[in-house]
């Protein structure tokens, strides 16, 4: 134990002062990487030209060297880190009281999709995000999750980072955006997703859009003039696939189609604003597309629905998304098949993660033009707006083990807007339990690196 003091002291002695590397014998810098792992038993990652640990980088480790869990392996993964990128890290698996130590490589932290299909090329299960001191899990199953985004695009901000982040999953290949949905009325709105769509170069998603819901919702971020903001000189400041003449499909004719396309039990629907559209699609009949009602192409084609909504636990209280269009909403939950599971994800789950506009702007200064930032710098959107809407989609692609559920059971909705849960184990349904303060500042840390994707 005095030893590994001495070697500790030795270490910070050296990067204090900002010693090079050859000031280091190969015993001195095995001895000294040893000691780290005893300095850092979460793990750390040492950059031998500096022999600093980077402040920031997507650090991914080598497959080569990933079996080295002792002092006897480490000058093999200095050879290594010397031939490639002179990063070296450890860090402890407490499964098999080992601490491994690793040859690294470092991607931009605006490549993350690139440092992913390193590391499952590499075998590796997460990546190191050294600026927020997080880890991004790799080793998912690739599923084929086919998601519709159900969106009431054009009021709150979180839509729109909910959106983005579905861009950044299809970037990463976990997911495949096949549609999406407005479901508040108004051109304007389904115009905003348009622009998505193209900035983040996916222009051929198809865009769906309510003309037939609910009437005068309440706004609450007027930024519906996104999609026509203009230069000094009169230039269009975003690209746009529909132009100020164009149509959308009706959304309930869009899933409609989406639905008929796609094999049985296989679509995933993130509902994040109104089910107005919904409910229109589960009262629809036969078709063009399908030769199916809505409630039985529902029930064929969908595999489960992760919707931001709910008041659950202790507190009885209308919810605030059901409540808005309480006719609509009555009629989605009394048709939307048993067979098919709803994850429902409470207001109090997004509440901690206040994503504060001029942290938005500062996460998007790798460009002068990008449509969520110019929200941001042209309105207000300092009006206590929280990251609700991403937990649905986050749930939809990253799986169950990212949240703390509630048992199965089933939900109704009182005509006040209530959502009422009775605990049944053959039950379609769960919610999102509020995650603590550890929790949340991964999450919301999750949320940024999407953001600064470019």
């Amino acid at each position: 134990m005095k030893k590994a003091r001495l070697l500790i002291v030795m270490f910070l002695a050296l990067t204090s002062f900002g010693f090079a590397q050859e000031k280091l014998t190969d015993k001195e810098l095995v001895n000294v990487i040893y000691a780290m792992g005893q300095m850092y038993p979460d793990g750390f990652t040492l950059d031998l030209n500096t022999m600093r640990q980077p402040t920031e980088g997507l650090i991914v480790s080598y497959k080569a060297t990933q079996n080295s869990f002792d002092r006897k392996s480490i000058p093999a993964v200095i050879k290594h880190a010397r031939a490639h990128n002179n990063l070296v890290g450890g860090w402890y698996n407490a499964e098999e009281d080992k601490y491994y130590f690793d040859s690294n490589r470092s991607f931009p932290e605006d490549s993350l999709a690139a440092a992913v299909q390193f590391a499952r090329d590499n075998d590796q299960h997460t990546v190191y995000v050294a600026s927020k001191d997080i880890n991004i899990w790799t080793n998912y199953e690739q599923r084929d999750i086919r998601v519709i985004l159900d969106c009431d695009m054009g009021s709150s901000t979180d839509d729109l980072f909910a959106l983005m982040m579905l861009y950044r999953y299809m970037d990463m290949k976990r997911c495949n955006l096949i549609g999406v949905i407005v479901d508040r009325m108004g051109k304007a709105n389904a115009d905003i997703v348009d622009v998505m769509n193209n900035f983040y170069g996916y222009p051929d998603i198809p865009i769906g859009l309510e003309t037939d819901g609910q009437k005068d919702t309440h706004v609450w971020i007027t930024y519906h003039n996104l999609p026509y903001a203009r230069s000094t000189e009169g230039v269009p400041m975003f690209k746009r696939s529909v132009g100020d003449n164009g149509t959308y499909m009706e959304g309930y004719k869009l899933y409609r189609k989406l639905l008929s396309e796609q094999p049985d039990h296989s679509v995933t629907i993130a509902s994040i604003g109104l089910v107005t559209t919904l409910a229109r699609l589960l009262e629809s009949g036969p078709d063009e597309f399908s030769p199916l009602n809505g409630v039985e192409l529902v029930r064929a084609k969908v595999k489960d629905i992760y919707a931001m909504g709910g008041v659950f636990g202790k507190a009885v209280e209308p919810d605030y998304n059901f409540k808005q269009a309480i006719d609509f909403s009555l009629k989605f939950f009394e048709l939307l098949p048993k067979e098919v599971d709803i994850v429902f994800s409470p207001g109090e789950v997004g509440d901690p993660l206040d994503y504060r506009p001029e942290t938005v702007i500062s996460d998007m200064s790798w460009t002068d033009l990008h449509p969520i930032k110019w929200t941001y710098q042209f309105l207000n959107c300092n009006t206590g707006q929280k990251m609700w809407d991403p937990q649905a989609v986050l749930q939809a692609v990253e799986g169950d083990d990212f949240y703390e559920l509630s048992e199965r059971g089933w939900v109704t909705l009182t005509p006040n807007g209530e959502t009422l849960f009775k605990a049944d184990p053959k039950g379609n349904a769960r919610y999102q339990h509020p995650g603590d303060a550890v929790w949340c500042d991964m999450v919301l840390k999750y949320i940024r690196l999407m953001a600064i994707q470019h």
